[in-house]
């Protein structure tokens, strides 16, 4: 099938049949219900393979719980690639690709895999921790427009404020928007504002006045200073408005992950805490079924290098293709793990003195940590950092002598 927002091209060919049909089906819930039962009855419940170039969508949520079909989602990149071996004009239309996912399916099954949707609690998680995540990248591009304006006209407060996201200086900057507004208003206002946002620091709150009386404008010009005042107002309303549903995400999230069985497996690792804990739950899932082998999610999610070879030549390259939010997630608990674990605290510094960057750094700590969750997730057994540290003196691994000497590591 390929899919299209409005219309989907299928082409069908049953087994140890040659001749295919082609056909189109609208995008509506009646029509895919309609074409599912015939499906039923045509081949009376017999297992049914669908190719298709999605693994998440508005098709794949209406197929995805119908007992006698079996999903294989088709990497974009796997079709444009093999469109390109046949048509290497360039040419594109939806029933050639129709065509070429079904010659991928009866072909090359061997190398896909059938798609099998985790529990509904799992995916939940998985959905909104992605969700998320957009959230806050749209709020962060919105915060740096608001940096910018603010730079411009108002560099002051960029350091008055803080978190230009947070809930008090984005009301703040929608009451006085500019030096001049705010050194308009009279100091007992600006008491009464933050006594009112709940503020409780005297002091801070006086050195913060004294600062406004004597701060200096950027600049004395009326249009920029209007521009200015107006683009910040306008920014720091749906900046208050995604921080206020990130807070609802997070309640959500946090609300489900303490229901799922695996949270307390997740919440062993040290770093991943209340935000990156049902984020590594979301990568792997509750299919243990899902991976065999801890490369498999290296792999899908970017840590693991490409290795390229011509004739002597050899290229070691980081992953492109991948999703981006797994490789995200594993390096950004890589990064919060050297804060708490001693073992990849060593395991990092030694990747600095070797001469790796600060990422090339936490991607290969992150290499380590997967097999380490891979373990831990395949056998249902939380992370135990006593454990592994000793492990790591058995095997007198180069890691073992960084670590500092504590009796909580001693070999019983």
């Amino acid at each position: 099938m390929d899919w299209a927002d409005q219309k989907h091209v299928v082409a069908l060919q049953e087994t140890n049949r040659e001749q295919r049909q082609r056909f189109s089906l609208d995008q509506t819930p009646e029509a895919l219900q309609n074409w599912i039962q015939q499906l039923r009855d045509r081949f009376a419940g017999r297992p049914v393979a669908i190719a298709v170039e999605q693994k998440r969508g508005a098709l794949i949520y209406a197929l995805m719980h119908v007992d006698f079909l079996y999903l294989y989602p088709v990497n974009p990149q796997t079709l444009s690639q093999f469109r390109k071996a046949f048509y290497p004009s360039g040419a594109k239309d939806d029933p050639i690709d129709a065509e070429l996912l079904l010659e991928i399916l009866t072909t090359h099954r061997q190398h896909l895999r059938v798609w099998v949707p985790d529990d509904v609690l799992t995916r939940s998680i998985q959905l909104l921790t992605e969700d998320r995540r957009g959230l806050v990248d749209e709020r962060t591009a919105l915060t740096n427009q608001l940096t910018a304006a603010l730079k411009m006209y108002f560099p002051q407060a960029l350091e008055w404020f803080g978190d230009l996201h947070a809930p008090r200086a984005c009301a703040f900057l929608q009451r006085w928007p500019s030096l001049q507004s705010l050194k308009a208003a009279t100091p007992s206002s600006i008491r009464k504002f933050y006594k009112a946002q709940g503020y409780r620091g005297e002091d801070k709150l006086e050195q913060l006045i004294a600062n406004i009386q004597k701060a200096q404008p950027l600049t004395q010009d009326g249009a920029v200073v209007l521009s200015g005042s107006m683009k910040v107002q306008a920014l720091v309303r749906p900046i208050s408005l995604l921080t206020e549903s990130i807070q609802r995400y997070d309640q959500e999230i946090a609300s489900l992950f303490d229901k799922h069985d695996d949270s307390t497996l997740f919440s062993s690792f040290p770093g991943a805490g209340a935000s990156l804990a049902p984020r590594l739950l979301a990568a792997f899932g509750s299919d243990r079924g899902r991976f065999e082998f801890a490369a498999e999610m290296q792999q899908l999610a970017g840590i693991a290098p490409v290795t390229e070879k011509s004739g002597t030549g050899i290229w070691i390259h980081w992953r492109l293709a991948c999703s981006k939010f797994l490789r995200q997630t594993f390096q950004e608990f890589a990064g919060c793990s050297i804060l708490q674990s001693d073992w990849a605290r060593a395991c990092y510094d030694q990747l600095r003195k070797r001469g790796k960057s600060h990422h090339a750094a936490l991607r290969a700590l992150a290499f380590k940590w997967i097999r380490i969750i891979f373990r831990c997730w395949k056998t249902r057994t939380p992370y135990d950092e006593t454990v592994y540290c000793n492990s790591l003196k058995l095997r007198r691994s180069p890691l073992a002598a960084e670590l500092p000497v504590d009796e909580k590591f001693a070999l019983t």
